[in-house]
């Protein structure tokens, strides 16, 4: 397993293995330029790995998914709607896609005893023709838009 230390001046890469300290140990002196690009590398391929989609009951569901794909849909433009701690029936007329900016959901489609939980920071596809109930645990602050 690989270790990334840095610090503004140099980065040291460690390696657990049988080989000997010296082996195991690199020290590369670097510029502070250099490690924030490292530094930044490792972030941008951090967030995108982050990002996982589920299909659970007709809704999909990607969690954390990249700011660049938020700006593509350009869902910040989108109109808000939001509610406090609720249950209550609902009927998808059209295609939803919704980001929830806050809130903990549990969704129970018709003539199922299962749910899908959604929250915070997930991007939700609700199928068109989808009757359901919403249960509303932690209040909801959502994006949304209909297709």
């Amino acid at each position: 397993m690989a270790c990334i230390s840095a610090s503004s001046s140099s980065l040291l890469l460690s390696k657990q293995s049988t080989l000997s300290p010296r082996e195991t140990k690199l020290s590369i002196n670097l510029s502070a330029t250099q490690c924030f690009s490292i530094r930044r590398r490792v972030s941008v391929v951090r967030a995108e790995t982050m990002s996982t989609t589920i299909e659970k009951l007709g809704v999909k569901i990607e969690r954390n998914p990249p700011e660049s794909k938020l700006t593509e849909l350009a869902v910040r433009q989108w109109p808000k709607w939001g509610c406090p701690p609720s249950k209550f029936p609902w009927t998808y007329s059209a295609k939803e896609t919704c980001y929830l900016l806050e809130g903990k959901v549990k969704v129970y489609p018709d003539g199922s005893n299962e749910f899908v939980e959604i929250g915070a920071g997930d991007l939700v596809v609700f199928p068109k023709g989808m009757s359901c109930t919403w249960d509303v645990s932690v209040g909801v602050d959502k994006h949304y838009n209909f297709e």
